[in-house]
């Protein structure tokens, strides 16, 4: 979906875009589930990228100290505590640049990973840039779906991140994709980008081919010492007509409502999966920040009739119409 189309449709009257959004849910989501992810961060800390949003970069002094890559049996015992507590998707998060075959914390990744996808839950991993080999070695160990967000439009992304650039992300998600893992991928709002930035990131995100299986919409959790510490929070009318927007333009994938829920009431909240969010990160920590707990998410999807999605382990990215080469799709 092209820029113009996008802008059209987010600057419309509040109530007409919710219920074109409400529609678009519908015909593909008619089922009142939304999918329970954890996030376990395997590895914290000491990242030598230059994110300007993220306290796990090693060049802010956040306070968030870096740690080695947990053991493998500390890892289970929080999959299946994900597990039992109703989550279907797991997703292992560390603080790299990127991972690289023949290397022992490569192959330490792949053994976690291989144990984890015996529990029965959709395995998801997000361990920075990957190359073609290192793509489908993560898919023969059993994971579903690769997280790596775009962050934002290609026009702001160099005023974000200085350390790789757009494409780089972009090729990432292309060996994922042909490695035959769906692919989670979204944006962070309050990066100070404005909303033809946020539009352009969705027309980005919508014209990948095939589009992504997942959706994160983040609202910025501006960290003691990043460079974005004192960011102002995201309007919560504009993280609606946002989620909206993009249940529009990616109909198929879940949206997922992630960083940020902890500064959202019930009320906006509820908001926010009538306007098509169906997915949510679950449990008490995200990453290094707070998430809602586990109970008071489960409470609020009882008052509005919502339960939990099942599991799909065996999980096909969406089909492609033609595989090619991904570009920044920029409006002229």
């Amino acid at each position: 979906m092209k820029f113009a189309e996008l802008h059209a449709i987010y600057h419309q009257p509040f109530f007409e875009l919710l219920k074109q959004a409400r529609a678009a849910h519908e015909a593909h989501w008619p089922s009142a589930e939304v999918q329970l992810c954890t996030l376990l961060s395997i590895k914290t800390g000491g990242c030598s990228e230059d994110c300007s949003y993220c306290a796990q970069s090693a060049r802010y002094s956040t306070g968030v100290a870096a740690e080695r890559l947990m053991e493998k049996d500390d890892v289970m015992e929080k999959a299946r505590r994900a597990k039992e507590t109703g989550s279907t998707r797991f997703c292992m998060g560390a603080a790299w640049k990127g991972v690289r075959d023949g290397t022992k914390r490569f192959d330490q990744v792949l053994d976690i990973i291989r144990d984890v996808s015996t529990l029965g839950m959709e395995v998801c991993v997000t361990l920075g840039e990957l190359g073609a080999v290192e793509a489908q070695k993560l898919r023969e160990a059993g994971v579903t779906a690769y997280n790596h967000n775009i962050d934002t439009s290609p026009e702001h992304y160099e005023k974000i991140v200085s350390t790789h650039t757009f494409q780089d992300r972009l090729n990432t998600i292309r060996h994922a994709q042909d490695a035959g893992m769906s692919v989670c991928c979204g944006g962070i709002l309050g990066l100070g980008e404005t909303t033809d930035d946020r539009l352009k990131m969705l027309e980005v995100l919508s014209e990948f081919n095939p589009q992504p299986e997942s959706v994160p919409i983040n609202s910025l959790m501006p960290m003691p010492g990043t460079p974005l510490a004192g960011s102002a929070p995201v309007d919560v009318f504009d993280l609606v007509r946002m989620i909206a927007t993009t249940r529009i333009a990616v109909p198929r994938a879940k949206v997922r409502l992630s960083a940020g829920r902890t500064h959202l009431s019930d009320e906006a909240q509820t908001l926010c999966f009538f306007a098509g969010a169906n997915s949510i990160f679950y449990g008490d920590k995200l990453l290094t920040a707070g998430n809602p707990a586990t109970q008071q998410d489960l409470a609020l999807m009882r008052k509005l009739g919502l339960a939990p999605q099942a599991p799909d382990p065996a999980l096909m990215p969406p089909s492609a119409c033609a595989m090619r080469e991904l570009e920044p799709a920029v409006a002229g």
